[in-house]
């Protein structure tokens, strides 16, 4: 019996985007170069799984309801980054800097159990 997978508005998305598309091939460097430096660049609701993203310039990025299992966040400054909504699960995070909106306690919930993070209010 072949089973089907559904996908819902809450399953990651990849997208046809010149700049995710950077992204997946892991090409940060050129991703860096390119990306626009004005304003919020959206990437909501992606699949980043897996990924090694170390040395990514991810100031003013809507990473908003993605997901990052298994990615290579190590160092990053995702302080004036958008993670409400994202998942971290298992993803290595060290040296990361996260936005103050996001409690210790939600990090450590969506690192251990793959938790949605949520903003304080």
């Amino acid at each position: 019996m072949i089973r089907e997978r559904v996908i819902t508005a809450e399953s990651p998305k990849m997208i046809d985007d010149e700049l995710y598309i950077l992204l997946r091939e892991e090409n940060i460097a050129e991703f860096n170069t390119r990306r626009p430096r004005e304003g919020t660049y959206a990437l909501s609701g992606l699949d980043f799984r897996g990924l090694n993203l170390r040395g990514l310039d991810a100031d003013g990025i809507d990473f908003s309801n993605s997901y990052f299992r298994q990615a290579d966040l190590a160092g990053l400054n995702l302080s004036n980054s958008n993670m409400d909504g994202a998942s971290i699960g298992g993803a290595n995070i060290s040296g990361t800097r996260f936005p103050t909106e996001l409690s210790a306690q939600e990090i450590v919930m969506s690192l251990k159990y793959g938790t949605r993070l949520r903003y304080s209010s």
